[in-house]
Parts: C-alpha cells; sequence; structure tokens
C-alpha cells in the first residue's frame, strides 16, 4: 500500500485529538460531581460534628426523633447545607438550640414547639430565611387572616411530588376557599380540577399587591394571555374594556353557567352594559330587544382588538 497522503494524516490527527479532548471533558465532569457530593458529606458530617455553643446537632436529636429524622432525608431544606458551607437547615435550625432539652431529659419547655406558637411567631421563624422569597406575605390576605406557613406546608413531609405541602392543589386550596369550589364544577370553567391547571399559576398564595393575591405582571391581563394567545395582542385598534378593566370586565375568571365564561347569559346584553347608546341607535336597529336580535359580534368580530379596524369589525 502506498503512504496515506499528508492532509488525510492530519485530518484522522484532529479526530483523535478531539476524542481525546472529549473523554478528558467527560472525565473532569464525572469527577466534579462526585467531589460535589464528597463536599456535602463533610460539610454536613463537620457541621454535626461540631455544633456551636448551646446546639446538640441533628444526629443527637435523631436519637428520639427518629422518624423526623428519616424524613428529613430527600427535605429541600437538608440540601441546603451545600449552598451554605455545612451550616443548611437542621432540627435546631427551626427548633433553637436543644442543649437544655436534651439535658432536662427532653424537657418540653426547652425547644420551640411550633404547636404552641402564635400564627405571627410561626411566620417570624420561617421568614427568617424566607423573607427574600416571600417579601410580600405578611401584608397578604392569608397572614393577615392568622393563616401561617404550617397551615400549608410541612416541614417534615410532603405529599409526593408537592414539595412541603400537606396536600396536593386544589384540594389544598378548597380546604378554607369552600366559596370558590362550586365555581369550578360550572358547566363552563378552568380545568382545575382536572389537573390541566393549578390555583397558584395566577395567584401568587404569598402575597402580592394585586387583589385576591394575583401574580404581578407588566400588563395583568398577560395572567390570562399567556395561556390565551389569541388574544395577547399588541393591537392598533384596542376594545377600552380590555384595557381599563381588563379580562374579567366580560369574564368570571373560574366558572360560569356562561359559554367562554362570560359574566352575562346573552353577548348583546354584555356589550350593553358599556354600549347602550348605541344598541338604542336605529343604525344598529337593536332597541330594547337587543337580546333577542343578531349578536353584536356578528359584525365586530375581533372583540379582543383589532390592526385593521377601530371599530374591531375585521
Amino acid at each position: 500500500m502506498g503512504q496515506m497522503p499528508r492532509k488525510t494524516t492530519k485530518y484522522f490527527l484532529l479526530i483523535a485529538v478531539v476524542g481525546v479532548m472529549t473523554m478528558w471533558g467527560a472525565g473532569m465532569a464525572a469527577a466534579q460531581t462526585q467531589t460535589q457530593t464528597q463536599t456535602l458529606k463533610q460539610a454536613t458530617t463537620a457541621a454535626e460534628a461540631t455544633p456551636a455553643p448551646g446546639y446538640v446537632g441533628s444526629e443527637t436529636c435523631a436519637t428520639c426523633h427518629q422518624k423526623n429524622a428519616d424524613s428529613m432525608v430527600d427535605n429541600p431544606h437538608a440540601k441546603l447545607a451545600l449552598e451554605h458551607g455545612g451550616a443548611g437547615a437542621s432540627c435546631e435550625s427551626c427548633h433553637g438550640p436543644g442543649q437544655a432539652h436534651v439535658e432536662g431529659g427532653g424537657d418540653v419547655t426547652k425547644i420551640v414547639r411550633f404547636n404552641k406558637l402564635t400564627p405571627s411567631e410561626v411566620d417570624k421563624t420561617c421568614l427568617g430565611c424566607h423573607a427574600n422569597t416571600h417579601p410580600n406575605f405578611l401584608r397578604s390576605p392569608h397572614a393577615k387572616a392568622g393563616v401561617n406557613c404550617l397551615s400549608c406546608h410541612s416541614i417534615h413531609k410532603s405529599v409526593e411530588d408537592t414539595p412541603l405541602l400537606v396536600a396536593t392543589q386544589p384540594t389544598l386550596c378548597y380546604s378554607c376557599h369552600t366559596s370558590i369550589k362550586p365555581a369550578f364544577a360550572m358547566p363552563f370553567h378552568h380545568k382545575v380540577n382536572e389537573g390541566l391547571i393549578s390555583c397558584s399559576d395566577c395567584h401568587n398564595v404569598h402575597g402580592t399587591f394585586q387583589p385576591a393575591n394575583l401574580k404581578i405582571t407588566a400588563d395583568q391581563n398577560a395572567i390570562c394571555t399567556k395561556c390565551h394567545t389569541e388574544t395577547r395582542g399588541p393591537f392598533i385598534y384596542e376594545h377600552a374594556a380590555v384595557r381599563g378593566e381588563g379580562c374579567i370586565a366580560c369574564h368570571t375568571p373560574h366558572g360560569s353557567q356562561n359559554a367562554r365564561l362570560l359574566n352575562v347569559p346573552n353577548i348583546n346584553q354584555l356589550c350593553n352594559q358599556c354600549h347602550s347608546p348605541v344598541a338604542a341607535n336605529t343604525v344598529h336597529g337593536m332597541g330594547s330587544g337587543s337580546a333577542e336580535l343578531s349578536p353584536c359580534i356578528d359584525c365586530h368580530v375581533m372583540i379582543h382588538g383589532s390592526n385593521v379596524d377601530p371599530y374591531l369589525k375585521k
């Protein structure tokens, strides 16, 4: 056989180098993951081995509270150890230093018991870590009604696939909001019971500056239009009601007996709430019996907004 051309030789050498580099990169990534895991274990061990004065460490707590200790293994709080250099959330992060409790033979008066705290005291303990995540909770309707963190959250163990909640949505929300539950049994409703969406898709339960804990967006209609994209716009000719009052000017968000979640059963009645002078105009020929005549949207088809016609007819 003849000698391999120089260009071909360089090509195979390049492939070999790339292969070696790829294998080296994969090996480094695996080593880094292993190092992180070891660091987590070492950090947790170090934190437990040298507790601060007055503290005894979670291993000591587990000698009596083994069930709770076991439930913390897969708990999101346990994963904080690496992020905080071994000082992650442990038993005493929430229940306070346990030395006096242990030396007192398990004296319950020497440890923080959450079932003996007031709602505000519970919230203060949790917000000691979560204040940045939930800055509006203390001003929220939930906090003002005495619904504290533990009303909804189970710190030791949570429902499967629902981190640190005592129940899944919407069951958890219905336990207090009983007047809202029937709306989702209406003939036309958002698919909350069916699991398509959840309460927290629209509401921030930890508090906002909007009524009913609605999530805050640059355009408040975005709560609806993130799913109902065909109504999003922007439009050159906007429907004033959409801009001024929002989607709920015409729609009931949870559920309704009327198609499209409309506030009233007939589209003409709905339009006449704002456009009554037009309804009485003989040009439209609607008059007082407009509810029985052709619906407004037969002509004004682009009811949410139009880029062509100021009267939203196309």
